[in-house]
């Protein structure tokens, strides 16, 4: 018999079986009960064909390749979300994400997600996130690296997560500021506070895009300013942008921050990107 044809016999014959049949105690109970597991099961089986029915006019597809999602999946499939590379930086104190600020700025920790280049899944996803306002995107691969980074041990002298301001024109024009995002899934993962006041960008820059790594320093020196000041005093900050290139950014804003008493600041990315 179908779930379809099931529904109307039981309505049908349910009376029967509560007072036709022996009873004991709670008999009657367990009537009621399989009935409303009869009516659940019915629900779930209408809510999948209405899913399905969606789907095909509205298909979810998977964010950093396109193809379709199964049910159980969002906004990235399973195959990719196995397939992106980790780096495991967060692992290793002295990384190359780490050495970038060598002789730079005082950095205790530094980590990277994954590696950003050519063609790689990690880069369509930023993508989609920055460019095509995906922000769901932002937060899911926050979360997720925020669970590896408490989980290893990363965090647990971190008393604040920064994410790298944009200017306040910028993100009008945007509507987001994408480091936002990651730090909001990285705070919900680790349970941490997360800042947006403190650090704040003043100086409207040009993208750093095709830039030389003098030229991106150049490009950002002086355009962040520390706005509370007594509220970062004694902290360890946690920075958090979308891709590390040549570090230029997180630099500046840790140059700014360490002009604050007994402060110390450390740096993770989304993605680094590959020289």
């Amino acid at each position: 018999m179908s779930l379809g044809a099931l529904v109307p016999w039981w309505q049908q014959n349910r009376f029967f079986f509560a007072t036709k049949t022996p009873r004991h105690k709670g008999s009657l109970s367990f009537i009621f009960i399989f009935e409303e597991l009869i009516q659940h099961r019915c629900m779930s089986y209408l809510y999948y064909l209405w899913d399905d029915f969606i789907s095909l006019l509205f298909p979810r597809l998977c964010y950093a390749c396109g193809n379709h999602l199964l049910r159980n999946e969002d906004l990235i499939c399973t195959q990719c979300f196995i397939s992106i590379p980790r780096t495991n930086y967060h692992l290793t104190p002295d990384n190359p994400v780490a050495q970038l600020f060598w002789g730079r700025c005082q950095i205790c920790k530094a980590a990277a997600f994954s590696f950003y280049n050519k063609g790689s899944r990690i880069r369509k996803l930023i993508h989609n996130l920055k460019y095509k306002g995906i922000k769901e995107v932002g937060y899911e691969l926050g979360r997720i690296y925020g669970l590896s980074l408490r989980n290893s041990g990363f965090l647990d002298d971190i008393d604040l997560i920064i994410p790298v301001p944009l200017h306040p024109s910028k993100q009008r024009k945007r509507g987001f500021n994408q480091s936002e995002y990651i730090s909001k899934g990285l705070a919900d993962a680790s349970g941490l506070t997360l800042e947006l006041k403190s650090l704040v960008r003043v100086v409207v820059s040009d993208t750093q895009t095709k830039r030389s790594r003098y030229e991106r320093w150049m490009n950002v020196e002086g355009i962040f300013a520390v706005a509370e000041t007594e509220k970062l005093k004694g902290k360890h900050i946690l920075l958090v942008d979308d891709v590390i290139t040549t570090g230029s950014t997180l630099e500046a804003c840790t140059c700014e921050l360490l002009k604050i008493e007994d402060i110390k600041v450390s740096v993770v990315a989304l993605a680094v990107a590959v020289q």
